[in-house]
């Protein structure tokens, strides 16, 4: 019998923080763990206490120059110049701080324990995870570490060679695919917002591997969404024939995220969760993206409702409700006056729409594609 699905966290997430003016200076993973504790989803037998991956454990993907550098960097508190320029550290988008190395080890020591522990059938979730836009050598978007990268990888080394890699987030996986662009036994399919930062991932780009990229419009919404699921993604991996699935959920492709211009609801991404672990018995989920921290603690809670097989509630509990009405959004005019649904619920209002032409224009292109290389 497959083992009950389990989540990986930690409390490092809880006191740690980019700096005050950072859109990562919010609560994210605290607050899906205190969500779905409150709930009663959240048994103390289900719960792992992430590890911090080792250098020796990184340097699997990542420069030991730059492991060195970015342990540096958070011991010394600074960076120089010429550091600044190679590695991309100490910049707005990758402040020093405090945490810089063991935060980001702490979300890949979780990814890599995750490949480990799906030597057997099971689900993992990390929602610390998902941080897709790291490279070898350098910092980037945020991201010090790549640990869907390095998730994969753990995962080959336990044996697992065709794995297929599936991306929400409103930004371009970009890392995830220099790393594996070449690679034909690791699927990896991104549907994001174009003209977007990182500005990569184009329509025509799927490397010498197995790459399918789907920029989208601004006011892409669930029916288009769906469409991609049914379309795109769940047919790509269905003929990969993935021995796991790893699945990026970045929760800034929501309406409410200040950093993308998108139109999901939180249900949009639940039904990928639930339609991807339909296809395996070995699973990993990860966080990503997302800047509101009522939209992301609601939306990653209900990832959990999904692999758990819980029912979400109309209406939280007053215990639940606790949690979300002590989220503070300083720095932000909609964390001053938040609808009231933020408190009381987990589930958004379904936003449909239409189909656009351009978002049937594309998949017809990737479905072409797809028939040339069956």
């Amino acid at each position: 019998m497959t083992a009950k699905p389990r989540l990986i966290a930690h409390e490092i997430y809880r006191t740690s923080t980019y700096g005050t003016w950072h859109p990562l200076r919010i609560p994210r993973v605290s607050t899906v763990m205190d969500l779905t504790r409150a709930l009663g989803w959240l048994p103390q037998g289900q719960y792992i206490n992430s590890p911090r991956a080792r250098p020796a454990a990184l340097s699997a993907f990542h420069d030991p120059v730059y492991l060195d550098a970015l342990q540096a960097a958070e011991a010394r508190g600074h960076v120089s110049n010429d550091v600044r320029a190679r590695h991309g550290l100490g910049t707005p988008s990758n402040p020093v701080f405090p945490e810089m190395f063991r935060r980001p080890a702490t979300a890949a020591g979780a990814a890599i324990l995750a490949g480990e522990m799906l030597r057997e059938p099971g689900v993992l979730y990390s929602p610390a995870g998902g941080t897709h836009h790291g490279f070898p050598d350098r910092a980037n978007g945020f991201c010090y570490l790549n640990d869907p990268v390095l998730g994969i990888l753990s995962l080959r080394a336990s044996g697992l060679s065709r794995i297929a890699y599936v991306d929400i987030d409103a930004h371009h996986a970009d890392g995830v695919e220099a790393a594996f662009a070449n690679d034909p036994d690791i699927l990896m399919i991104s549907v994001h917002e174009e003209r977007r930062w990182p500005f990569t991932g184009a329509l025509e780009d799927r490397g010498a591997g197995n790459v399918w990229n789907l920029p989208v419009p601004r006011g892409f919404n669930d029916t288009e969404m769906r469409a991609v699921l049914d379309r795109l993604i769940l047919p790509r991996v269905a003929a990969h024939r993935p021995q796991a699935i790893v699945l990026q959920c970045g929760a800034d492709a929501v309406t409410e995220d200040p950093l993308s211009r998108l139109a999901l609801s939180n249900n949009a991404h639940w039904a990928v969760v639930a339609a991807l672990g339909a296809l395996t018995d070995r699973y990993l989920v990860l966080g990503g993206g997302g800047y509101n921290p009522w939209s992301v603690g609601r939306l990653w809670a209900g990832v959990w409702a999904v692999l758990v097989g819980a029912e979400v509630p109309e209406r939280l509990s007053p215990e639940a409700e606790a949690v979300l009405r002590a989220l503070e959004w300083r720095g932000s005019t909609r964390g001053k006056s938040p609808p009231e649904h933020w408190f009381t619920t987990l589930r958004d209002a379904p936003r449909e729409g239409p189909v656009r032409g351009e978002i049937t224009e594309r998949l017809q292109v990737l479905e072409a594609r797809a028939k040339v290389f069956a």
